[in-house]
């Protein structure tokens, strides 16, 4: 089956999934709707504010679906009006039932944004980084009803840098996603690529990131806490308690301990502040009090006129 004549319904929400529809558009693949999350209040102001995926969607003039679930049934009909031969699904953030998955004739299709089956989940490029993988990717999957247990069709890595965030490295995968996709969905589709099982025994996992798991941990390493720091960028932000506020982190590196230090303790090193932890130093490089300007540390520790508390806070 070629891309002219097979129709795909699209499903996806946030930035990573909009490489993959821009790609199937420009490959000919006729795209008869995108199923995508209702808008949403974002920012101090609470407007109303579409996805990603929706904003591109109405540039290329393809119809945007919006339900609140799609466990209505008549959100079913309608997707079964649309005769779909596949659906593509990348970062939807809804799980599809089976009566969902059964509707395209050819099945359902899902870019994930790891090297499955390691980091099955909801963040697998943050739990990449945390881990400190030295490598990250993306996977071309079938669909079943578990999350992200499907055969795996291809899988494309590249390296993770010594800076990369869960912003940076989600933009390069989002990119490798979208031409992995369409290089490997023709011959998927005549027969030429045969999905493999994924192996049970070298699955992981991870969950959906909170507020809360920004905060770095006194049983964290000081490199646990670097990767965490990028992890968390842009969101939710890594952070520590600070003077009863939250003191965001956004970036920082590590240097040894210049001596005996209690993990948490605060310090100054490279005219910046830092915080000890068991195996060195974390010296915070770009930081920012909660309703103010990031700055950098040493701008941070000129403000502070060099006077730091005794320890931060940690969970």
């Amino acid at each position: 089956m070629k891309p002219a004549g097979t129709r795909v319904v699209f499903m996806g929400s946030p930035a990573f999934a909009v490489p993959s529809l821009r790609a199937l558009a420009a490959a000919g693949y006729e795209v008869v709707a995108v199923v995508t999350q209702p808008d949403r209040p974002a920012g101090r102001g609470g407007r109303l504010t579409p996805p990603e995926v929706k904003v591109a969607a109405l540039e290329l003039g393809i119809p945007v679906l919006q339900p609140e679930t799609l466990k209505d049934e008549a959100v079913r009909a309608q997707l079964r009006a649309l005769e779909p031969h596949l659906f593509v699904v990348a970062a939807f953030g809804k799980i599809l039932s089976t009566a969902v998955l059964g509707i395209p004739s050819r099945g359902c299709v899902n870019v994930h944004a790891s090297l499955l089956p390691r980091w099955r989940g909801a963040s697998p490029i943050a739990a990449a980084i945390r881990a400190g993988d030295s490598e990250a990717g993306v996977s071309i999957m079938e669909m079943v009803r578990e999350m992200d247990a499907g055969p795996v069709i291809a899988r494309a890595a590249i390296p993770v840098a010594p800076d990369d965030t869960t912003g940076t490295l989600e933009a390069r995968l989002a990119e490798l996603g979208a031409a992995e996709l369409v290089r490997v969905l023709p011959p998927w589709f005549e027969g030429h690529i045969t999905a493999e099982p994924q192996d049970p025994a070298q699955v992981t996992f991870c969950g959906l990131i909170r507020k809360e798991d920004g905060q770095l941990r006194d049983e964290m390493t000081a490199a646990a806490a670097e990767r965490a720091i990028r992890a968390c960028d842009p969101w939710p932000g890594a952070f520590v308690g600070y003077r009863d506020q939250r003191l965001g982190i956004w970036r920082a590196h590590v240097e040894p301990l210049p001596g005996e230090f209690e993990t948490g303790a605060f310090t100054i090193a490279a005219r910046r502040p830092a915080i000890a932890f068991p195996d060195g130093l974390l010296v915070l490089d770009e930081v920012q009090r909660t309703g103010a300007k990031r700055l950098p540390g040493d701008a941070f520790l000129n403000g502070e006129r060099g006077q730091l508390p005794l320890t931060a806070g940690l969970a």
